[in-house]
C-alpha cells in the first residue's frame, strides 16, 4: 500500500484529501500543529503526527516518526496574518508569514525528499496560491512567500529528478476555515476575510472554489496520469486569472 503524508492534513483541504487517498487506497500520515489535530482529530485509520512545520527539530523529529519511505508528499500548510500595506506591515509580521509559509516548505520538503527517493513512483505537490501570480493590496508578505515557494517547486523539480518529481497546485480563494482565521488557530467562526458575495461575481464559472476543486488536481499529480510532469503548477481558479 502506497504511503502519503500530508502536512496541514486536518484543514479544510487536507481533511477532503485525506479522505480521498484512503478511498484511492493509499495508506496515509497526517502532519499538522497539535491545535489543528486536536479540533479536527484524523479517521482511525490515519496516522497523526504533530509538527510545527516553521521549526527544524520538530521536523526532524515528525519526518523521522514517518518510517522509511514516503510514495507521497503533500504540503499544506499556508499561514497569512493581518492584512495591511507594505508601509504599515511590521518586520515581525512579514517574518512570520515567511516562516510559515516559505521556511516550513524548504523544511519539510528537505526532510520528505530522502523518504521519496526510496519510494514507489513518488511524487511532491507543494500549495502555493493564485496570489503568487495574481497579487492584491494587503497580502505582500502572504503573496511573496507564495510566490517563493513557486520557485522552490522548481528547483526541487531540477535537483530530485528523475528519482521524485515535484509540482505546485495554485488555488484561488477556497471556502475552509483558512478564510476565517485558521485551522487551529482560531475559533473558525470569524468572518471572511473576503468579500465571498463580490469575490464569486468576479469567477467566470460563478462559483466559490470548495476543497474538492482542490483536491482532484493534487490527486492528478500524485498520481500516474501526470508521470511527465515535473516543476509544473497547476492553477485553480475557476477562470478568474490565466497566468
Amino acid at each position: 500500500m502506497r504511503h502519503l503524508a500530508v502536512l496541514g492534513g486536518a484543514g479544510g483541504i487536507g481533511r477532503a484529501l485525506v479522505a480521498r487517498a484512503l478511498s484511492d487506497g493509499w495508506r496515509v500520515s497526517v502532519l499538522d500543529l497539535p491545535a489543528s489535530l486536536a479540533r479536527h482529530p484524523v479517521p482511525t485509520s490515519v496516522r497523526a503526527i504533530a509538527v510545527d512545520g516553521s521549526d527544524a527539530a520538530s521536523v526532524a523529529s515528525a519526518f523521522g516518526a514517518l518510517g522509511e519511505s514516503l510514495d507521497g508528499f503533500v504540503n499544506l500548510a499556508g499561514f497569512v496574518n493581518r492584512l495591511a500595506p507594505i508601509v504599515q506591515t511590521d518586520v515581525d509580521e512579514w517574518d512570520e508569514a515567511l516562516a510559515g509559509n516559505l521556511r516550513t516548505a524548504f523544511l519539510t520538503a528537505r526532510a520528505a525528499l530522502p523518504l521519496l527517493a526510496k519510494g514507489e513512483r513518488p511524487a511532491m505537490v507543494q500549495m502555493v496560491s493564485g496570489l503568487a501570480a495574481f497579487t492584491r493590496p494587503g497580502y505582500a508578505p502572504y503573496a511573496a512567500s507564495k510566490a517563493a515557494m513557486i520557485s522552490l517547486t522548481k528547483t526541487l523539480a531540477l535537483e530530485a529528478a528523475p528519482a521524485v518529481r515535484v509540482n505546485a497546485v495554485g488555488p484561488a480563494a477556497v471556502d475552509t476555515a483558512f478564510l476565517r482565521g485558521g485551522t487551529g488557530r482560531s475559533n473558525e467562526d470569524r468572518t471572511p476575510h473576503v468579500d465571498m458575495a463580490a469575490y464569486t461575481a468576479m469567477i467566470p464559472l460563478k462559483r466559490f472554489a470548495q476543497p474538492n476543486d482542490v483536491v482532484g488536481p493534487v490527486m492528478f499529480l500524485l498520481g500516474p496520469d501526470s508521470g511527465y510532469m515535473t516543476g509544473q503548477v497547476l492553477w485553480v481558479n475557476g477562470g478568474q486569472f490565466m497566468p
